[in-house]
C-alpha cells in the first residue's frame, strides 16, 4: 500500500496541469478478439479452453475509464468476467505511470464462491535504449475467493527488434494474506499484421505444485481494435 501511496503523491505535479488536457475531445477505442486459452497471473481461467474477449476504452486526456469481459469457466455456475477500470497516466519526465482501480466482476457467480472483488493499480515503465522497463503494483483488500488481503508485485520489460514485432516478458508476485503466495512469469512475442489485427505467441508458468491449470502452457491470442 505504501508503493501506492507514494505513486499517487509524485503524480500529483501531473494532475494539477490536468485541465487542458481535460478540454481534449475524449476519444473511444473498441477492441474483440479470441485466444486459445485465458491465463491471468499465470493460471488459466477458462480451464484451458480457449477465450472470446472484448472491451471498450474511453480516454481524454491523462484520464481514461473501460470496461472489458470474457467468457470463463471455474467448474461452477459463473458464465463470464466482466471488468471495469479507471484512472489517470500522466508522466514524471522519462517516467509514464498508469495510477487506478479495477473492478472485477462475474456472471453468475455463486453467492458464496465469493469472486468479485477490486484492486488499485500503480504501474510504471521508462525506456532504457531500444527497450522499455517497468513494475507495476496491485493491492486488493480483500482478494477473490475468501483469500483475504493480496498485493501483486511484478517487473515487466519489452524490446522491439524489428517493426511491428515486440518481445516481451514479466515475473511476478501474488502474495496473499490466508493462502500461500506464488510466483509467475511469462515471455512472448505480439505481431502487428495491420494497424487494427495483431497476434501473441506467449509461454507462461507458475511455483505453484499440484494444479493444471497454474502449469506451463503457449497460447495464442489474436486481436482486432478499432
Amino acid at each position: 500500500m505504501k508503493v501506492l501511496k507514494l505513486a499517487l503523491c509524485a503524480a500529483a505535479a501531473s494532475l494539477l496541469t490536468a485541465g487542458a488536457a481535460a478540454a481534449e475531445a475524449p476519444t473511444v477505442a473498441w477492441n474483440l478478439g479470441v485466444a486459445s486459452d485465458y491465463v491471468f497471473r499465470g493460471i488459466s481461467q477458462t480451464d484451458e479452453n480457449p477465450e472470446v474477449f472484448g472491451g471498450v476504452d474511453l480516454t481524454q486526456g491523462i484520464f481514461y475509464a473501460g470496461a472489458w469481459t470474457s467468457n470463463v469457466d471455474f467448474g461452477d455456475s459463473t458464465d463470464a468476467e466482466v471488468d471495469l477500470y479507471g484512472g489517470v497516466t500522466p508522466t514524471l519526465g522519462p517516467v509514464s505511470l498508469n495510477l487506478g482501480a479495477i473492478y472485477y466482476g462475474y456472471v453468475n457467480a455463486p453467492d458464496d464462491a465469493d469472486w468479485a472483488y477490486w484492486e488499485l493499480k500503480a504501474a510504471g515503465s521508462v525506456p532504457v535504449g531500444p527497450a522499455t522497463v517497468g513494475a507495476a503494483f496491485y493491492y486488493s483488500p480483500e482478494y477473490t475467493g475468501h483469500t483475504g488481503e493480496a498485493l501483486y508485485s511484478e517487473l515487466n520489460g519489452s524490446y522491439a527488434p524489428m517493426d511491428k514485432l515486440t518481445l516481451s516478458g514479466a515475473y511476478g508476485h501474488q502474495a496473499l494474506e490466508d493462502t500461500d503466495g506464488y510466483n509467475t512469469w511469462n515471455a512472448g512475442a505480439t505481431y502487428a499484421f495491420t494497424d487494427h489485427i495483431s497476434g501473441d505467441l506467449r509461454y507462461s508458468d507458475t511455483d505453484i505444485d499440484a494444479c493444471d491449470i497454474c502449469g506451463e502452457r503457449v497460447y495464442a491470442t489474436l486481436k482486432a481494435t478499432f
